[in-house]
């Protein structure tokens, strides 16, 4: 397989993570070109700098590649996967930045063998969305999970974490879909629900006092801020990883009813073991 530099690289989907990929590659490979629904987002694109070329027609933004990269949410990309294939020319590699990898995966390995296939995953984002909030730098010292399939050849996985490197990710690689996705349902997907359930809570107890907005405080800030990540985005995530969220779910509700006892039975002693415990663990996690 041809390296980075020598690569056409095709985006499928040209909201901030496509957008912001094609502007990181851009100069560093041979060619990327974009594909997105709509032409005034391919003029976007281009005027932005961020694309070499671009077009509305799938079929022709992949003719040349040597690499093509689903962009889009993540029914989106099973369906496209779907289509795809016999589109590809040989040896091409697919591989797409969903969130959630297991159905994706599953997906993939029924393309045509003429297709290297690999799941991926960048741990970035932001809770703007769209081609006008692209950010060439959004990858930059992220890690870029990477998911093979058994059929993936070792080449393809090499140019996979040559793909991160080049737009200054972390690779790391998953064998397994399945732990991915159990994985990210407690570290990613979980406190983006936390966040929504956060701000209902808020507009639901405080909203009708008119000093509410203008005293909340940073915590409340950062703790909230993925709430206003991009609903279609979120809950295909959400509904492709159902039952690994719902098992996060459960834990943090056994673990937040606890600290509700503590707090109801004002045990000062207990409870201070147990923020003791959630701050000497929280330390560990970011030194």
């Amino acid at each position: 397989m041809k390296p980075i530099s020598e690569s056409t690289v095709t985006i499928i989907g040209l909201g901030l993570m496509g957008s912001s990929l094609a502007g990181a590659l851009r100069g560093k490979c041979r060619k990327v070109v974009g594909v997105a629904r709509r032409k005034e987002t391919v003029n976007q694109a281009v005027s932005q700098g961020l694309i070499d070329a671009g077009t509305i027609d799938l079929e022709f933004g992949v003719q040349d590649a040597d690499i093509v990269v689903l962009s889009t949410p993540v029914r989106t990309i099973i369906e496209l996967v779907r289509e795809i294939g016999p589109l590809l020319p040989e040896s091409a590699l697919l591989i797409d930045l969903g969130s959630t990898k297991e159905e994706i995966v599953e997906n993939m390995s029924a393309l045509p063998a003429h297709v290297q296939p690999l799941g991926g995953h960048p741990m970035c984002g932001k809770e703007l969305s769209g081609i006008a909030a692209a950010d060439p730098t959004l990858y930059r010292g992220k890690t870029f999970i990477l998911v093979p399939l058994p059929r993936t050849a070792p080449e393809a996985l090499d140019v996979g974490r040559e793909l991160a490197r080049t737009i200054g990710a972390v690779p790391l690689v998953l064998d397994d879909a399945r732990r991915h996705d159990f994985l990210v349902a407690t570290l990613s997907h979980l406190p983006y629900l936390l966040a929504c359930a956060l701000v209902q809570t808020a507009d639901a107890t405080t909203s009708e006092d008119p000093a509410a907005w203008e005293i909340v405080a940073s915590g409340f800030r950062d703790t909230s801020r993925v709430a206003a990540s991009a609903v279609d985005m979120m809950t295909d995530i959400i509904l492709t990883n159902r039952e690994e969220i719902l098992g996060a779910l459960q834990e943090y509700s056994s673990h937040l009813s606890e600290l509700g006892r503590l707090v109801k039975n004002a045990n000062e002693q207990e409870l201070r073991q147990a923020l003791s415990y959630a701050r000497e663990k929280r330390m560990e996690m970011f030194p």
